[in-house]
């Protein structure tokens, strides 16, 4: 497998219908929105919707959520130390990087900090080729309100508790566009492959599978479209800024990429 050859950029705009695609913690999961009201989807959550996908595709993971464990771990530290290889690098930063690396897939593409707390006392960070931006609708969202009452108890009771009042938030309908590129000179470093960069597409493809839940039922948020731009050379012909720009989208059936000399990009419509 040849490291990735050429620069890539990349976008992907997708469809919110009665949904919540981020809820903000310290908002009481609230949507997240900016000051605008355009709402937002975080690239840590992003980031981890591209790991499950991979995971789905049986790729090795390094930081999974707990209830997708699959190999019996409960943290990044107890998955890290039952490695043979990041055994054997001991604490040789650079060895501990490779065999990081080359054991899993997502340390190769974004990057991760390993800083344990423990005797060998060893700090490791990588630096991923791949970079994630926040998504941004194209335009202010309404959220909706509903609020919920639990009325079972939760523990044994000798008598039914009061109804336990809750809320529940959705955005009504929404378009979100994200943008990302693929570092040719990081990707050297890491071992990040072309084999690698089209996992990540086919992931994007596919974000929204196998990741339904009560804010998020099935069908309420789908990929209208990725597109994928390669360059011809390992620094690009134009600056990724540029070539995001280079795309307008209007509405989830109203998206015009305006092309640009000499680079070549690929639109590809969501399952």
């Amino acid at each position: 497998m040849s490291i990735l050859s050429n620069k890539i950029d990349f976008a992907v705009v997708f469809s919110v219908k009665r949904a919540n695609p981020n809820g903000d913690p310290l908002e009481g999961n609230r949507p997240r929105i900016n000051f605008d009201g355009y709402g937002e989807v975080s690239d840590v959550c992003i980031k981890r919707k591209i790991r499950n996908r991979l995971q789905d595709m049986g790729e090795r993971i390094f930081v999974q959520s707990e209830d997708r464990s699959d190999d019996g771990c409960r943290s990044l530290k107890e998955r890290a130390d039952k490695n043979e290889k990041i055994k054997q690098a001991g604490k040789d930063r650079e060895k501990y990087a490779k065999a990081a690396c080359e054991e899993w897939i997502d340390v190769r593409s974004f990057g991760q900090v390993f800083a344990f707390k423990a005797k060998e006392n060893v700090s490791v960070g990588v630096r991923g080729p791949v970079s994630i931006h926040p998504a941004i609708s194209i335009e202010p969202v309404e959220i909706v309100s509903t609020q919920i009452t639990k009325s079972v108890n939760s523990v044994d009771s000798e008598k039914k508790t009061s109804d336990t009042m809750g809320m529940k938030y959705r955005v009504e309908n929404g378009v979100y566009v994200f943008y990302g590129s693929m570092n040719v000179q990081l990707a050297e470093k890491t071992g990040f492959t072309d084999d690698d960069a089209e996992k990540i597409k086919q992931a994007l493809i596919t974000l929204f599978e196998n990741d339904c839940s009560s804010a998020r039922p099935d069908g309420s948020m789908a990929v209208e479209k990725v597109i994928w731009w390669e360059h011809n050379n390992k620094i690009g012909q134009y600056s990724s800024a540029k070539v995001h720009g280079s795309l307008a989208v209007r509405g989830k059936n109203d998206i015009e990429v305006k092309p640009l000399d000499g680079l070549r990009y690929t639109e590809y419509n969501g399952l």
